[in-house]
């Protein structure tokens, strides 16, 4: 679902890039959050069993709402936003509910001497989450844009399909609950967390100089805490230290979805002339890249690496990953960089663009206020110039127009308004020329397909049909059709008239990006289409943005398998869940930081790039400076230093007196040994 939520934003929602960029993130930022959510209702009251089944139900429910708000004919764009935005917050509570939940209750399945298949399950687990996106990733937007519904894209088909699947997914789980070991809630260890750091800060701050002096501040937790527990949470909390620059990588990593789904609107997505991709599906490339690198890095990379006597720690490994992520976010730049150059700018306040269509079957030159816009002489029937800038100095204004041709001059009056793109028609009349003036729709489709305009120049009404599209009756006269959007692909247009019969008309090829004004006239008896290139077809082709995943991925499998490795491998058992918690909460800080430069920063989309790219680089020193002083422990020497028998577990207790001299003695006794 996600894959295609940037192109529902802008296509069906109707909102800006910067806007639909910002939702997005908010939305993943979201479902990152949840996941505390959701380990404290598992751990403190239902269980992991039934949070999954509970709050997977909320997930279809969201699924569901989110596929009724895609339904045209249900309610007004208002009705729309608010049923799209309550699903959204839906599948957030049960994706992000359930995400701390589904591994770890598979895990519950083994007991401690069956690791080796627990292992097996997390690594098929692993590959099934990859293998699922690789396959939703391609199929989604097939569902979106092959399948017509309601007369356009049918996104109520691509989010009902994930709704029909997690009730089937549901019903499978829920089949195979009496095979189930369900282990009860234990109580949250997070809160317990929480709870001791709090009260050691409090006596901390409520001590006296009088005091005796700790040799850290956790320890002022001691009186009501056992040392066993303070010591595991000094050990979390040095890994959680080591979080604090992460968020960055996630940033720059979830643009694959946003900002780089957006960059694969505006190229050319044709593999061939018979097959081509939509530019959401190009996502899969991540998952499919990862089911590739994983065993190449452990197999092959790390071992050469390792073989030349370069010691790879995992914190190096992470560092090297943040190294990928930028390199990956300056291939980015450079397909950007030549992306844009076939984009027409809008024009600013108190200016207009202009381009001439000239249907005069004669040479002409134009002038605007006395200006030479157009220096060279236009000839007839050829793709116009580019479009030029036109000063207003107001924001409407009415703006003399002198055109010459063959030492005759015609005046033209016209009314501009700013931040306008027009075209100036010149046409033969009778008594020699005249000119039209035609707003254009210079803004290039957010999913890729080309737009097409028919001028008539016919003297009768004439209706065109383009594949599926059909264009309203075009009156005589030099008039203009409305923009629309086709499918990229080869065309041949029936075109009408009310007196005689259709005749088919070949369009050639209309191709990614591209705006087309065909005029339609006639050649030796025949109606034909000569065809105008408003807006150039995307040159540069999709294949381009195959290094940036590349990049990207190998640093993903640095930085985000190593990072889980490391956490898990520094913390204590009874603390493994607090350092996922932490895990997820940089993905979702990740997410914010992006929203707040997509709607705060307002910069041109490759120089965004080059900010990301440079602040991931000055947060991998900032890390690499960090790793120096962090030095790895090994979480089962606790079981060393702290026997079970040992200790006394009176987190819950209350707090001892000094009164009680003998049986605080006797556990002080007891810690030590």
């Amino acid at each position: 679902m996600k894959a295609l939520l940037t192109i529902y934003f802008l296509t069906y929602l109707k909102w800006d890039k910067d806007f639909s960029t910002a939702i997005y993130h908010a939305f993943s930022g979201l479902c990152y959050f949840t996941p505390i959510l959701g380990a404290v209702i598992a751990d403190s009251w239902l269980g992991k069993f039934k949070t999954i089944i509970y709050l997977s139900i909320v997930y279809v429910i969201g699924h569901v709402v989110k596929s009724v708000g895609a339904i045209p004919t249900v309610g007004n764009t208002d009705v729309h936003i608010a049923l799209s935005m309550l699903g959204l917050i839906l599948i957030a509570l049960g994706t992000g509910g359930i995400k701390p939940c589904v591994a770890a209750f598979g895990g519950d399945q083994f007991e401690e001497e069956h690791m080796n298949e627990r292992q097996k399950f997390f690594s098929i687990f692993y590959m099934s989450i990859n293998a699922g996106s690789l396959l939703s990733t391609f199929v989604t937007p097939i569902l979106r844009g092959d399948v017509q519904c309601f007369g356009g894209d049918c996104y109520a088909l691509a989010f009902g399909v994930p709704a029909a699947l997690m009730v089937v997914a549901l019903v499978v789980f829920i089949a195979g609950s009496s095979m189930y070991k369900r282990t009860p809630p234990q109580g949250n260890i997070l809160l317990k967390v929480c709870k001791c750091i709090g009260f050691a800060i409090r006596r901390r701050w409520n001590s006296s100089k009088y005091d005796p002096k700790r040799k850290h501040w956790l320890d002022w937790a001691e009186e009501k805490y056992s040392k066993r527990l303070i010591q595991e949470i000094k050990m979390v909390l040095r890994v959680l230290v080591l979080y604090i620059p992460l968020p960055m990588f996630w940033a720059l990593f979830d643009q694959q979805g946003s900002r780089w789904t957006l960059q694969a609107t505006r190229m050319n997505m044709a593999f061939g002339e018979s097959f081509s991709i939509k530019p959401d599906q190009m996502q899969m490339l991540n998952a499919l890249l990862i089911l590739l690198f994983v065993p190449i890095f452990d197999l092959i990379i790390y071992p050469l690496v390792g073989f030349c006597r370069i010691n790879i720690t995992p914190l190096r490994k992470m560092a090297a990953g943040m190294i990928f992520a930028a390199l990956a976010f300056g291939a980015a730049t450079l397909v950007e960089v030549n992306v844009v150059k076939t984009v027409v700018n809008p024009a600013p306040e108190e200016m207009s663009l202009l381009q001439v269509i000239n249907v005069a079957e004669r040479n002409v030159s134009v002038k605007v206020q006395n200006n030479h816009l157009f220096t060279d002489w236009i000839p007839p029937l050829q793709d116009p110039p580019k479009y030029e800038m036109v000063s207003l100095e107001a924001p409407i204004k009415e703006v003399n127009i002198e055109v010459s041709s063959n030492g005759t001059t015609f005046m033209c009056k016209e009314m501009f308004k700013e931040e306008r793109a027009y075209s100036l028609i010149i046409h033969n009349e009778n008594t020699g020329i005249k000119c039209k003036l035609e707003e254009d729709y210079i803004t290039k489709n957010e999913n890729g397909n080309p737009n097409v305009r028919f001028l008539n120049t016919q003297p009768e009404a004439l209706q065109v049909t383009v594949g599926k599209v059909v264009f309203p009756l075009l009156p005589p006269g030099y008039h203009l059709s409305n923009n629309k959007s086709v499918d990229r692909g080869e065309y041949t247009a029936a075109v009408c008239s009310l007196t005689s019969d259709c005749s088919d008309v070949h369009l050639g090829l209309l191709d990614f990006g591209a705006s087309y004004t065909f005029i339609l006239m006639e050649k030796s008896g025949k109606i034909v289409a000569e065809k105008m290139e408003d807006v150039k077809a995307n040159n540069v082709h999709i294949a381009w943005q195959i290094p940036q995943y590349v990049l990207i991925t190998a640093g993903e499998v640095m930085f985000s398998i190593t990072g889980l490795e490391f956490s898990y491998s520094q913390a204590p058992n009874s603390m493994k869940s607090v350092l996922q918690a932490g895990w997820l909460l940089t993905v979702a800080f990740g997410n914010v930081i992006v929203l707040i430069v997509a709607e705060g920063a307002g910069l041109e989309q490759w120089k965004e790039f080059v900010l990301f790219a440079g602040l991931l680089l000055g947060v991998c020193i900032i890390f690499s400076i960090m790793t120096c002083f962090y030095t790895y422990v090994d979480p089962e020497q606790l079981d060393n230093l702290y026997s079970e028998n040992s200790e006394k577990d009176d987190d819950e207790g209350d707090f001892k007196k000094e009164t009680k001299g003998i049986q605080l003695n006797k556990t002080r006794k007891n810690t030590k040994l």
